[in-house]
């Protein structure tokens, strides 16, 4: 039996805004961070969680993970596993840590960590990865993995019982898929940072394409006509007519009316689809965004959205209202791997695809195992990933693209466990001497504008 010891958070962050790695037109200059949960047990076994964010406010989510992680030290972990719905309500029902959410902020960006850690801690005694461990499951104990109040006006334990057991058909000619590489087509966002000059983008994508990927990503949403100017350069690399698909991301810069208009206007480049054209919350402004862009003088253009979903219950209206036809999970963002299995059982009672959101240290490490017990498990459907090429050299188990694939990984847990040295590296403040954010070239950072000027 394995108990658990302790849980500690760790706040990493790199200075990814020097080069402009992230940058779009609502965030400048991020510097990508996590916030980690660390779980010692009294076994050899430890469990590594981390919630995704931008820099400051790093330490806001530590703090909240400090505050939920007495609900499980000195837990048997089979007592945690044995019916993980009940574990997640458990988690979630501290009233006076709920009162600042519920289900959102802070809080819930500290208990996807929490979860997650717990995920990866459960799959290690396993042996196996996370991935593998739902795909193991019957229909019946994924069910028993899932907190369905607020949400059976969409889906029920028994249709959710029903939709697993018919996506059974075909499972061990996706699992041999799985095993072969071949499972999870990448996208990539790497030439795509709004900081980036029109030299590296074009080279960029020209690398790509080379690599083998298919689906490219742009950031947009500044200045209309430099939208036109690097969607004029995408498509002199990517062409019309050579099996590459664009998508293009605002990152909620526009009012409904706006981010109508703007891609109205860059229709002609032919997007596959608007990310986050309007805030994440405004679930009639996506339906009526998707609404008109369904009919442009050159197709239609998709709408979507995920990345700052905070729960389950906004996935189901996004679903119910008919808002968005490609739904983009995040792994940490909602309450870890039971919320996003509820959130892919709900994306497939609607038949809308899954394309999870990728863009930071720490999520295409994750979102492999998501995206793979999507097309095992839940909907059947191969969709794509996105993956964006940095900071991977951090992990112990770093998530890899081949020939515009993912490799499945097969490491027992959850792959986002950080080298000991990077860790140290990137902890903010840290100590002088091992950390970065303690050196001269941190004061750069440091010392940055925080938002334009007035």
């Amino acid at each position: 039996m394995v108990v658990i010891k302790s849980i500690a958070s760790r706040d990493v962050r790199t200075p990814t805004s020097l080069d402009k790695t992230g940058s779009d037109g609502m965030n400048l200059s991020p510097d990508y961070s996590a916030a980690f949960c660390i779980i010692t047990t009294d076994s050899e076994y430890t469990g590594h969680g981390m919630t995704f964010t931008i820099g400051r406010g790093n330490e806001l989510v530590c703090g909240a993970i400090d505050l939920l992680a007495p609900l499980v030290v000195g837990k048997p972990l089979d007592e945690l596993t044995a019916d993980w719905g009940k574990t997640w309500r458990y988690l979630t029902s501290d009233s006076q840590l709920r009162w600042i959410g519920p289900d959102k902020g802070v809080i819930h960006l500290a208990l996807g960590a929490l979860v997650n850690a717990l995920w990866d801690l459960w799959a290690k005694t396993l042996g196996k990865p996370v991935w593998k461990v739902v795909a193991d499951m019957t229909p019946e104990e994924v069910v028993k993995c899932l907190d369905f109040r607020y949400i059976t006006d969409a889906l029920t334990p028994e249709e959710a019982v029903a939709l697993l057991t018919e996506a059974r058909a075909g499972r061990e000619d996706r699992l041999a898929e799985a095993l072969r590489n071949e499972a999870v087509p990448a996208y990539t966002t790497s030439a795509g940072w709004l900081g980036y000059g029109e030299d590296k983008m074009r080279s960029l994508l020209k690398q790509t394409v080379a690599e083998g990927y298919r689906y490219f990503k742009l950031k947009v949403g500044t200045d209309l006509e430099e939208d036109r100017k690097r969607l004029t350069i995408a498509r002199e690399v990517l062409g019309y007519d050579k099996g590459n698909t664009l998508m293009v991301d605002a990152n909620q810069v526009w009012s409904v009316p706006e981010a109508i208009a703007h891609m109205q206007a860059l229709a002609e480049f032919k997007p596959w689809f608007i990310e986050e054209p309007t805030s994440p919350d405004d679930i009639l402004g996506h339906a009526a965004i998707r609404k008109g862009l369904a009919y442009t003088a050159h197709g239609p253009i998709a709408v979507a959205t995920g990345e700052m979903c905070q729960n389950r219950i906004v996935f189901k209206q996004l679903l119910q209202a008919g808002a968005i036809d490609v739904l983009q999970i995040d792994a940490c963002r909602v309450g870890g791997v039971n919320e996003v299995l509820t959130i892919l059982l709900l994306a497939k009672k609607f038949n809308v695809p899954v394309v999870p959101h990728s863009g930071g240290i720490g999520l295409p490490e994750y979102t492999q195992h998501l995206s793979t017990i999507d097309y095992i498990v839940v909907s059947g459907r191969k969709s794509v990933l996105e993956y964006v090429d940095h900071l991977h050299e951090h992990f112990v188990h770093p998530s890899r693209v081949e020939n515009g694939h993912y490799v499945t990984p097969l490491e027992a847990g959850y792959s986002v466990e950080m080298i000991p040295e990077s860790m140290d590296h990137f902890t903010y403040p840290g100590e002088k001497g091992k950390s970065w954010w303690q050196t001269e070239e941190a004061k750069e950072v440091l010392s940055a504008p925080r938002v334009r000027p007035l």
